[in-house]
Formats: C-alpha cells, sequence, structure tokens
C-alpha cells in the first residue's frame, strides 16, 4: 500500500480550509500599501506609500512568541486572544525605540492542524493588527506531528514598523533626577507563564479565589496584552518622551536598564501604582520573594516612561491612568523603595 503525507501526520486538505477560514481577516488588515500578501510566496509591502511623507525613515523589526501561554489557552479552549497579545507584544517593542507598526507576520504551529483553531487564532492577530493600521502582511501554517505534543500549538511573529532617525529612542539626553511614569498592565502580558502555571496548578484554571474578585485563575491569566500605542502617541504630543522600557522577560530589573546610559540606574516607590489581583495571588501562593516576583513577572508595570520632571503634570494630564512611579539615579541598578 502506498504512503501519504496524510498518514506521516500532516493534512494539507485541513491547511486548506484554515486558510480560507482566516482569509476574511487577514484581508481586512490591508490597505493600498498591501501589493501581495495571503497566497504569495512572499509578502509585498509598498515603501512608497507607507513612508510618504518622511524625511529619514528607519526600520525597526521585531520577533517574538507568547510562550507558554499558549498551554493556558489550550486548557481553557480560549484561542481568540493569544493573537492579540503577540501582536500587541511586538508592537510595544518597536514603539520603545519610537517606530509605528507597518506590517507583521505570524507562524503558528502544532502537531496536528485543527483549521477551527489555527483560524481563531490568526483572527485574533488580525483583530490587533487592524486596531492599530498594521497589514497582517502573510505566515506560516505549520503542521509538525514529531516536534509538537499533540494538542499543543505554537505562536510566534515578526514585525516591521518606521520611526524617523531625529525621533528614534531612548534620546541621548536621559539623566539623573528624570522622572519614570508607569502605563498598568492588564495582568501577565506574555511573561512568566512557566511560574504561573506552576502556581496555579495547585488551585487549577477554574477556581475563583477572592482576591480574584469572581475571575476565575485562567481568566486573569488570559487577560490581553496591552497595546500602548495609542498611549505613547499622546504623551509624545504633549511632552519629550526621553525613553520607554517594555516591562517583559527579566521585569523590571532587566529591562529598565536597557534604555539607560552606563552609570545609571533608577529608584521605583511601592505603591505608586495598581497592582492585578492575579499577581497578589501568585505571590501570596507562590511564596515568592519580591526580588523573584520582580523579576520573573511585571507585577502591574507595563511600560515605563523616562521623562524631564517638569513634564510629569503634562503627561498625566494626557494619558490620567499614567503614574509616576520613580526617578533616575546616578546608581547602576535599579531598586524599590517604600
Amino acid at each position: 500500500m502506498s504512503e501519504t503525507y496524510r498518514d506521516a501526520g500532516v493534512d494539507l486538505a485541513a491547511a486548506t480550509m484554515a486558510k480560507a477560514l482566516m482569509g476574511a481577516a487577514v484581508r481586512s488588515t490591508h490597505s493600498p500599501a498591501v501589493l501581495a500578501g495571503m497566497g504569495a510566496f512572499g509578502g509585498c509591502f509598498d515603501a512608497g506609500v507607507a513612508l510618504q511623507g518622511l524625511r529619514d525613515p528607519v526600520l525597526v523589526s521585531s520577533t517574538d512568541g507568547v510562550g507558554t501561554k499558549t498551554l493556558v489557552a489550550t486548557a481553557l479552549r480560549r484561542y481568540e486572544t493569544v493573537g492579540q497579545d503577540l501582536v500587541n507584544h511586538c508592537i510595544n517593542d518597536i514603539l520603545v525605540q519610537g517606530a509605528r507598526p507597518l506590517f507583521f507576520l505570524d507562524y503558528v504551529a502544532s502537531a496536528r492542524l485543527d483549521p477551527v483553531q489555527i483560524a481563531t487564532i490568526v483572527e485574533g492577530v488580525a483583530t490587533a493588527c487592524r486596531a492599530t493600521g498594521c497589514a497582517l502582511l502573510g505566515g506560516e501554517t505549520a503542521e509538525m506531528p514529531d516536534v509538537y505534543v499533540e494538542g499543543a500549538f505554537d505562536l510566534a511573529g515578526t514585525i516591521v514598523g518606521v520611526v524617523e532617525r531625529a525621533q528614534l529612542l531612548p534620546r541621548t539626553d536621559l539623566a539623573p533626577g528624570d522622572a519614570v511614569l508607569a502605563l498598568p498592565s492588564t495582568g501577565l502580558h506574555t511573561n512568566g507563564y512557566s511560574l504561573a502555571r506552576r502556581i496555579a496548578a495547585r488551585d487549577g484554571y477554574a477556581a475563583r479565589p477572592a482576591v480574584l474578585g469572581g475571575a476565575s485563575i485562567g481568566e486573569a491569566l488570559l487577560a490581553v496584552h496591552r497595546c500602548y500605542l495609542r498611549e505613547v502617541e499622546a504623551l509624545r504630543n504633549a511632552v519629550t518622551v526621553k525613553g520607554l522600557a517594555h516591562i517583559t522577560g527579566g521585569g523590571l530589573f532587566d529591562n529598565l536598564p536597557r534604555i539607560l546610559p552606563k552609570g545609571m540606574g533608577a529608584t521605583i516607590t511601592r505603591g505608586t501604582w495598581p497592582i492585578p489581583p492575579i499577581f497578589t495571588y501568585l505571590v501570596e501562593q507562590g511564596r515568592l520573594a519580591e526580588h523573584e516576583a520582580y523579576h520573573a513577572l511585571n507585577m502591574g508595570l507595563g511600560m515605563l516612561v523616562v521623562l524631564a520632571p517638569e513634564e510629569v503634570s503634562a503627561a498625566l494630564a494626557a494619558v490620567p491612568e499614567a503614574c509616576h512611579v520613580g526617578v533616575i539615579t546616578d546608581r547602576a541598578e535599579v531598586v524599590l523603595v517604600d
């Protein structure tokens, strides 16, 4: 009897069905700048249209994934949000350098392709792209039965954005005494899930501990990773933003120093921003030391903004939910203080 690709675990018909199901969502993100998208061997984007009016454009790119948050989505059979997580994470990463998004490409892989599941994930990607004017230019759907565990999937993506060279961040004039503002997070975003899953396993995703105010642990863990594009644009229109730090893997202690000049650090004052209840649950149930919590998790600090101290009032007027949480120092460390 002859062998088939399907016998080996790869169903080409399922891949075709998935592409058909996601097609409308993908096309809904396209603008006149998209010359070739889904179905083409390579996506084509008209740079002349996208970069029109820019004097000295710099392209900024980033690749990332959503990590083991996919396992929470699989356990709860909720796939509509992880695509948004992916896009928003990548937008925030290039936003830190001052860029706005142009186009995005996604990668979804699993042991066995479920067309509805894959289409739902990609529709989430398209939802976030539409919300930010970012074209979903293409991607890859891979079925790899000997690489991925049955029932699991992986999700990653690449973004390309643009910024005027003169507006690149961080600026070179960051200095001790500059203020640090925080834009709050909605939860874990896309980092710390290996630790969070280990702690949450004790109660289970369906549990509704009192500290979560009626939400289940699973619901709290699937809270969508915020995109800060709108808030950062409002800040840059109101004040001179000197630097931005997206608080992702490595938390406060690893990410803020990435944008600071050598020899500088910061003091961050406890109690100056709201901490989402899911962090309280994880810290208490996991008995996490403070340094571990702020290293593995964002602890409510989604995006940090550095600006001159005299501009704090204007910044808070432009984005009222921002919190004044700290100050840049001349010591090469980030510390929490009371």
